[in-house]
């Protein structure tokens, strides 16, 4: 790919706007589109040209790169909506999504069909990663399609993984935030255990960072406020990685769960935990504030909240 790549960029949210933005900056053209006027008239201030629709923008792009919110967005945008059959024949398509495998493999198929290249490639790294260029993509999809996609993934992070056929990044995508929901349940729920026992959050981070407790959920984005400077709990739990996000992902992998027939029983009850906090006080935090929830079921004299005189 050279400087001059053309990118159509459908979903420009808080992730996609950030992520098409970097494109720009780097020197290729972006013709972008998303329902949402507001997140569309951001990316043009941004650089981004604006598109009538969807098709209209795929219709002269090399790449064309979505960021949607589930998978039936995915497959409608490209058979019902018509996006497939606008785009010029051989025209690499990029999902940046975070869908559902089996709607992913559909999309993939529905690429083929119409004779077009595909890749999945949904992202880690939040807001925070989009905006700064530093988020890892998993990739899933033929090894010519990686390496053609592989200079645009480097301008919007920092690593690429291609971890195998149509699908694979998606299923890395939710394994992986299988481990985080677990892990920041875990960690909140050692730091409300850790306050009962009058042991102070700094105490156990200081512990916990340098021993076997280590985790990215405690030393990156630590559910407390103090340790972590730059952890969203230090800014009133406003997301980095929003709770409705994670209880989305963790209910990808809840699915695919029972469908594999795998005994997962933590993974099972993050999703439970994420899904009801989402629905509830969690709706517009970050996912760690998961530890407040856990705060509010716990014996209120034995927690921090009480002893301290702390707002949950």
């Amino acid at each position: 790919m050279t400087t001059t790549t053309t990118v159509a960029f459908i979903g420009l949210g808080h992730m996609g706007g950030p992520m098409a933005a970097n494109l720009v900056k780097a020197g290729h053209r972006v013709l972008g589109h998303d329902l949402v006027e507001t997140c569309l008239a951001t990316a043009v201030e941004n650089g981004v040209e604006r598109a009538k629709s969807a098709a209209e923008a795929a219709a002269v792009a090399d790449v064309v790169i979505t960021m949607l919110p589930a998978g039936r967005h995915v497959l409608s945008l490209y058979g019902q909506e018509g996006l497939l059959g606008a785009a010029r024949p051989g025209t690499l398509f990029v999902d940046c999504s975070t869908i559902d495998v089996a709607d992913s493999r559909a999309a993939h198929a529905a690429a083929a069909a119409a004779g077009h290249r595909s890749l999945d490639a949904p992202v880690s790294g939040g807001v925070v990663g989009a905006e700064a260029g530093t988020l890892t993509f998993m990739a899933g999809g033929d090894e010519a399609a990686f390496a053609e996609a592989e200079p645009l993934l480097a301008v919007m992070g920092k690593k690429a993984v291609h971890c195998g056929g149509a699908g694979a990044g998606q299923a890395a995508k939710i394994c992986n935030n299988m481990i985080l929901g677990v892990s920041m349940i875990a960690v909140s729920e050692a730091f409300v255990l850790a306050e009962s026992l009058g042991l102070s959050d700094q105490a156990l981070y200081d512990v916990a960072s340098a021993a076997s407790g280590q985790c990215w959920a405690l030393t990156v984005n630590c559910p407390v406020p103090g340790p972590v400077p730059t952890s969203p709990a230090n800014r009133d739990y406003r997301p980095g990685f929003a709770a409705p996000l994670m209880a989305k992902d963790l209910g990808l992998a809840a699915n695919a769960l029972r469908a594999g027939g795998i005994d997962a029983e933590l993974g099972l009850r993050a999703a439970e935990l994420y899904a009801r906090f989402a629905e509830g006080a969690g709706a517009e935090q970050d996912f760690s504030g998961i530890v407040r929830a856990i705060r509010a079921v716990s014996s209120p004299s034995s927690t921090a909240e009480t002893q301290k005189g702390t707002t949950a």
